[in-house]
């Protein structure tokens, strides 16, 4: 048995926790192209983070957080295109 506070939990962390790959909690939740264009976005900004990171002595690596955060928030925010099943009525006769 299923308790529906746990599954609207568990919908609402996963993709939180899924962001730590960025865009892998839009995946979870329907929005593939988005998802997609967040894990494209992660390149340039990791070039980003790492051209701060050599020129202030490794401080810049902490800005790598900052787009972590942002996609969290969004997963987090954004509407689910997968609708959760309906809890098994059994066999009609």
């Amino acid at each position: 048995m299923h308790n529906s506070a746990t599954d609207a939990t568990g919908r609402v962390a996963r993709p939180k926790l899924l962001s730590i790959i960025p865009g892998l909690g839009h995946i979870y939740k329907g929005h593939r192209l988005a998802g997609f264009l967040w894990m494209a976005g992660a390149i340039p900004a990791g070039i980003f983070v790492f051209l701060a990171a050599i020129a202030s002595a490794g401080f810049g690596a902490g800005l790598f957080f900052f787009y972590l955060i942002a996609v969290m928030l969004h997963a987090y925010a954004i509407d689910d295109r997968v609708v959760p099943p309906n809890e098994d009525e059994g066999e009609q006769y």
